[in-house]
């Protein structure tokens, strides 16, 4: 891969700025605030539990503020996206016709790696965001070994730290079994990581999140209930499973 390589001497240092998930729950959870301005957060669970719907809040929130988005996405097209996001609230579209919010969707097999790192980092340097959405990064799994991957992703994630760029990463987690790994191997390389969960309750499921780090700030250490409606995300304590 071509070098893009940033020492850590660069970075323009440690912001004590918060910028908001999009959540106003989820921002609880996270010391009141959000996360830190120029950290990378990563959103990880199943099919179904809400990642892409996390990282618009977050975009549409950045958006809100009059701060530049660009979200990569590689699971479904624009139109896709901003119609499905609409359904709980989220209007995507809007931002995008005020040219606040840039989506960028291809498929992952569209280009190589190499050829994926080039044309984001090019996008950065031309739009200038302050916030920066890549969902999901287990797509690349379809055109890179966890090695490679883990590789370029940490060159992304330097590349926006030393312009203290937001980052929100999701990714599918592979192990039906376990939301606390990701197939690509970052968890080690993020800030801030938000697991979610689907939980069967009676005949039903419902969608649980939990912090599992969050590195210099106090956090919640509860698992919560994700809400998902016509009204918007919102979050809630959950009942005791006896109970349910």
């Amino acid at each position: 891969m071509t070098s893009h390589a940033v020492d850590f001497r660069s970075y323009a240092g440690a912001s004590t700025e918060h910028v908001s998930t999009g959540v106003r729950g989820l921002d609880a959870m996270l010391g009141g605030q959000g996360y830190f301005k120029g950290t990378t957060a990563l959103v990880s669970g199943k099919a179904g539990t809400g990642k892409s719907t996390l990282g618009a809040a977050f975009a549409a929130a950045a958006c809100a503020r009059n701060e530049r988005c660009l979200y990569f996405a590689f699971e479904e097209s624009a139109a896709q996206l901003a119609r499905n996001m609409r359904s709980v609230r989220i209007e995507l579209g809007a931002w995008i016709k005020t040219g606040t919010l840039t989506l960028r969707a291809n498929r992952a097999t569209h280009l190589g790696l190499e050829e994926h790192l080039v044309e984001m980092i090019q996008a950065i340097d031309t739009l200038k965001p302050a916030c920066v959405v890549i969902d999901p990064i287990s797509n690349f799994m379809s055109v890179g070994d966890p090695p490679e991957i883990k590789s370029l992703l940490l060159r992304v994630i330097d590349y926006l730290k030393s312009r203290e760029i937001t980052l929100v990463l999701t990714a599918l987690t592979g192990d039906p079994h376990s939301s606390e790994e990701t197939e690509s191997k970052v968890t080690s390389l993020v800030d801030t990581w938000l697991a979610l969960d689907l939980a069967r309750v009676g005949h039903a499921y419902r969608r649980e999140i939990h912090i599992v780090k969050s590195r210099g700030m106090k956090h919640s250490q509860q698992t919560s209930e994700l809400v998902m409606s016509s009204r918007g995300l919102s979050l809630r304590e959950l009942r005791s499973r006896r109970n349910v």
